[in-house]
């Protein structure tokens, strides 16, 4: 279940959706998907809506049309969808091939645009250059010798990149008739039922080896037509064996071969008819040089990319199994339940909050500063639903005058505003800067009581937690065994907990 089109419309990574959402406990379902959005920061809430009741929706929303997961944009008196392709379609065929299921969602956080490098761009311009150098310097049967090399690259090349996952519009369309279902395609029966195996390639990837070193020793043609003429010869008995388990084993064609068989058979021809028969053993030398590079190279990348497949499928039953919401609840669970006394200094929040998050941190733990950035986002985004605390340790018999200053500043920026007191203590993992917040916050010099803060960190200390940072969700310990931005995964199961109450 794949929809570039979605996520590309959502404005989200697509990689790191794919992980997310692959690895939910939950996968493929709707309740996956609608959380999998939640991290990702679109807040959505989904429904079961008749149709009769869709003309109420807004201009976006996101159903499930054609089995997939598809966001649904109006336009005059048709809709957009944005699945894995985009279409334009009418109401009806809208309603008719629609469940009920929608969603409705906001995008509170637009990431950045992924800025990676997509190799494939950087390939398809090296195939560009090699046809023009072509066109310029070889006779017009070379030219069309080397665009069906091109043109085999290219098949090639989307038969290897959906070896590992990624889905290729090319060959939907010639295999499955533009259906995304991979169970159905006849393709993938004859392509995974070769036999071939040559250092972990299959003939598919051999192929991808071939055309590219024949491509490579085309560059050089008229010089190397003899070693032309003789490799695409030799390709005769691979048509032979590809087409005996087509039609005599799987009894099944299989549409991409057959294309590739043709680019075969068209370059036999073009080789046997117009080519010379005469070599020079530097034009042998090169073609052995290219064709053992191709290869190698491309045996390097196979291991590379199929050790990061193994870890993929590993990482995802490993993730799949740790976010499982009971396996979460009992650990967190597990441990006895601390009773926090003092709860009114660095408080933030809805006293009558659910959930109440308690933060052990130390201003001067390198360590603390992802564990704040965390509560700063739950607490903007479950605003009213999230109270919390920040429990410095603080002992004035440190005698660090520098210490003692800046939670003299923070006391201070508390006492007049709490949203400021947020910003504040951000600004100070930031920057480090005793001087920044002081000026910033406490231009006056106004001297508080630090007196509370001290009794804080005496109760911590008393209770063993001298270590920073430590959370605590409504007074029972996050497990050792998550990491500590895991929680954006259950905390939305954890505001629906009737019996996951916290007693201030």
């Amino acid at each position: 279940m794949q929809f570039p089109h979605l996520l590309r419309k959502l404005e989200i990574s697509q990689s790191e959706f794919s992980f997310q959402f692959q690895s939910h406990p939950d996968h493929p379902s709707a309740l996956a998907f609608s959380e999998t959005l939640n991290f990702m920061g679109i807040r959505n809430s989904a429904y079961e809506l008749e149709k009769e009741f869709w003309g109420e929706l807004p201009v976006e929303f996101i159903t499930i049309y054609n089995n997939n997961f598809t966001v649904v944009e109006k336009e005059n008196n048709t809709f957009k969808t944005f699945s894995d392709n985009v279409n334009t379609i009418s109401k009806e065929e809208l309603y008719e091939k629609s469940s009920n299921f929608v969603l409705l969602y906001e995008n509170e956080v637009k990431p950045g645009v992924e800025k990676k490098i997509n190799y494939q761009y950087l390939i398809f311009a090296f195939l560009g250059i090699s046809l023009i150098y072509s066109f310029l310097q070889i006779n017009l049967y070379g030219v069309i010798f080397n665009a069906l090399s091109i043109l085999g690259i290219y098949l090639s090349l989307e038969l290897f990149s959906e070896k590992f996952g990624q889905q290729s519009a090319v060959l939907n369309n010639i295999c499955r008739g533009g259906t995304a279902s991979k169970a159905q395609s006849s393709c993938s029966k004859i392509i995974d039922s070769d036999g071939i195996n040559i250092m972990g390639l299959k003939l598919a990837d051999l192929s991808l080896i071939y055309f590219i070193g024949i491509l490579v020793i085309g560059i050089f043609l008229p010089f190397t037509e003899m070693v032309l003429k003789i490799t695409s010869g030799l390709s005769l008995f691979v048509i032979i064996y590809s087409l005996y388990i087509q039609i005599f084993v799987e009894k099944s064609l299989c549409r991409i071969c057959l294309v590739i068989i043709t680019v075969l058979i068209f370059q036999i021809g073009i080789s046997n008819l117009f080519f010379m028969s005469w070599s020079s053993l530097s034009s042998i030398a090169l073609s052995i040089i290219a064709l053992g590079i191709s290869f190698s190279t491309l045996s390097f990348i196979n291991n590379i990319l199929k050790e990061k497949d193994e870890f993929h499928k590993t990482s995802l039953k490993h993730f799949r199994f740790k976010r499982n919401y009971e396996i979460f609840l009992r650990e967190l669970l597990d441990k006895e339940k601390v009773n926090f006394e003092n709860v009114g200094m660095f408080f933030m929040g809805s006293r009558d909050a659910k959930i109440h998050i308690s933060l052990v941190s130390n201003p001067y733990c390198g360590f603390c500063k992802e564990a704040h950035k965390i509560l700063g986002k739950l607490l903007r985004k479950y605003s009213g639903n999230i109270s919390a605390q920040i429990r410095f340790n603080y002992s004035v018999s440190v005698n660090d005058v520098n210490f003692s200053n800046l939670i003299n500043d923070f006391v201070h920026v508390y006492n007049n505003d709490t949203e400021k007191f947020i910003e504040a203590v951000d600004d100070w993992f930031d920057y480090e800067s005793e001087k920044k917040i002081h000026e910033t916050y406490n231009r006056n010099d106004q001297q508080a009581s630090l007196e509370e803060i001290e009794d804080i960190s005496l109760e911590n200390q008393t209770k063993g937690f001298n270590f920073t940072p430590i959370f605590f969700i409504n007074g029972h310990q996050f497990p050792d065994k998550y990491d500590r931005e895991d929680i954006f995964y259950f905390i939305d199961e954890l505001l629906e907990e009737d019996d996951f109450i916290i007693v201030h």
